[in-house]
């Protein structure tokens, strides 16, 4: 059980040597790093404009820093071992504004559907930019981050596994289109070499997934699930403590919903309105995660899910209240890795040949030798 509890938060393989043995070592880059930036721009323009006309989205303007009293800052996790970059803001201010780099738009986006005025069906999308320092900095980790982090505002009635499938649907077609249309436009993309991007998702409650693999800690048995049941999942249920005591992975109590009943299967009661997509990399051969979403938390499930993390001091924090109050919409959303995508896409090694960030010297040594060259 010991590997289960740290297999929970802490993401990334988490050991170089490990690193140096799962790369490839008979890897080649499809595309040259100048094409390389032509197909990512292309890429971005594409999923943002029909991310935009499928979900019925807008893109806005995203904050990159926010007040540390708001609460409104993602902390990915609900065990506080990844923390936000924190600093004083505001020359002559006394006392200044403490301020902090965001690690994730995701409680903001709830706060700006109700700034934008949308209403049910309309939604906001965002280019985001964020810092995650406490990453382990691996082929698919940096400690810069970069998603396209969205949200729709639902009814009441929306709030079930068949509306959260129509979504995560809709938006696997946007991904999938997207890296068709980068073959099309760049031939040196159409190869033998890796499979064709898959058609469908699977989707499977991580109940369903504990039942096959009891054993094993979570990236085990998603990596397996992956390389068995299909190329291509959606795993449901991300948070609430499964039958062996864990949950999936740790998720922030604070907005996706993980506590709500959804479904009994095999007799069991199965919680969870939430989930992420995972796909298999064909050229690292490994699980990757592309996109969390979920349906976000109401006042009554926000109040357990605290409660359940010891974390009900954040009730009295503005965004929470807001939620508490009934001042700002029901909505669902979720952000997608835009990095993450183009590797995938672009059948990269390296998250480095996507997007440019600090790496320390002895994974560019790693990767040098393996003839993957990661910007700077």
């Amino acid at each position: 059980m010991k590997n289960k509890e740290a297999d929970l938060a802490g993401p990334g393989i988490g050991d170089y040597n490990e690193l140096a043995e799962n790369l490839p070592d008979d890897y080649e880059t499809l595309l040259s790093p100048k094409e390389r930036m032509q197909a990512v721009f292309a890429l971005k323009n594409y999923i943002e404009e029909n991310l935009c006309r499928e979900l019925n989205l807008q893109m806005v303007q995203v904050p990159l820093i926010v007040s540390k009293a708001s609460g409104i800052n993602d902390y990915l996790d609900r065990d506080g071992s990844r923390t936000p970059v924190e600093f004083p803001c505001g020359l002559g201010l006394d006392p200044p504004i403490q301020a902090q780099v965001v690690q994730a738009a995701t409680k903001w986006k709830r706060m700006a559907l109700k700034q934008f005025s949308c209403d049910v069906g309309e939604g906001i999308c965002t280019d985001m930019k964020a810092v995650r320092k406490d990453y382990f900095l691996d082929h698919d980790h940096s400690a810069y981050v970069d998603q396209w982090d969205w949200e729709r505002v639902i009814t009441p009635e929306e709030r079930n596994l068949d509306f959260l499938k129509d979504v995560v649907r809709k938006l696997w077609k946007v991904i999938r289109d997207a890296g068709k249309m980068a073959q099309e436009r760049f031939p040196g993309l159409k190869t033998s070499k890796y499979p064709d991007f898959p058609e469908e998702l699977v989707f499977l409650h991580a109940e369903e997934i504990l039942d096959r693999y009891p054993d094993l800690p979570r990236k085990e048995r998603e990596t397996l699930i992956i390389q068995e049941e299909a190329p291509a999942i959606f795993i449901i249920g991300i948070g609430w403590p499964l039958k062996d005591g864990y949950p999936h992975e740790m998720r922030a109590a604070d907005y996706d919903d993980w506590a709500t009943e959804s479904i009994v299967q095999n007799g069991e009661q199965y919680h969870g309105l939430n989930g992420d997509i995972l796909v298999w990399n064909p050229v690292t051969k490994r699980r990757h995660e592309l996109t969390s979403m979920g349906i976000r938390v109401t006042k009554e499930t926000l109040r357990i899910q605290l409660k359940m993390s010891g974390q009900e001091d954040f009730l009295k924090l503005p965004y929470h209240q807001a939620i508490l109050n009934d001042e700002i919409p029901l909505s669902i959303g979720g952000g997608i890795g835009q990095s993450r995508t183009y590797m995938y896409l672009l059948r990269t090694a390296h998250i480095g040949e996507v997007s440019v960030s600090v790496w320390p010297d002895i994974l560019k040594k790693i990767c040098a030798e393996k003839n993957i060259h990661v910007l700077e």
